[in-house]
C-alpha cells in the first residue's frame, strides 16, 4: 500500500495538489488499515486526509535545498528500470 508514496520534494516541476492529497490518502489508509473506511469512520478519515496533506503543503513549503530540482521524467525511467530488474530477477 505505501510503495505508491513516492518523494514529492525537489522536482521539477513542483509536487502538485493531486498528488499530495494522494499521498496523504495512502498514508491514512496505512495509519487506519482501511481501504474504504465505514460510514461511521468517513468523517474522521477524511479530516485526517484534509489535515495531513494540509500539513504536506506546509512540510514542502517549508523545506530548504541547495541541489538542482530533479526531472521527473528521468526519474520515471530510472523507476521503470528497477522494477523491470527486480522484478526479472525473481523468475
Amino acid at each position: 500500500m505505501c510503495r505508491s508514496i513516492k518523494t514529492l520534494f525537489n522536482f521539477e516541476p513542483p509536487a502538485t495538489d493531486e498528488e499530495m492529497r494522494a499521498a496523504s490518502l495512502q498514508f491514512v489508509r496505512k495509519l487506519s488499515g482501511f481501504t474504504h473506511p465505514s460510514k461511521a469512520n468517513e468523517a474522521a478519515f477524511e479530516r485526517a486526509v484534509e489535515e495531513i496533506t494540509a500539513s504536506a503543503h506546509r512540510l514542502l513549503g517549508s523545506l530548504v535545498t541547495h541541489a538542482d530540482p530533479r526531472d521527473r521524467e528521468i526519474e520515471a525511467a530510472r523507476a521503470r528500470v528497477r522494477s523491470v530488474t527486480r522484478f526479472t530477477a525473481l523468475r
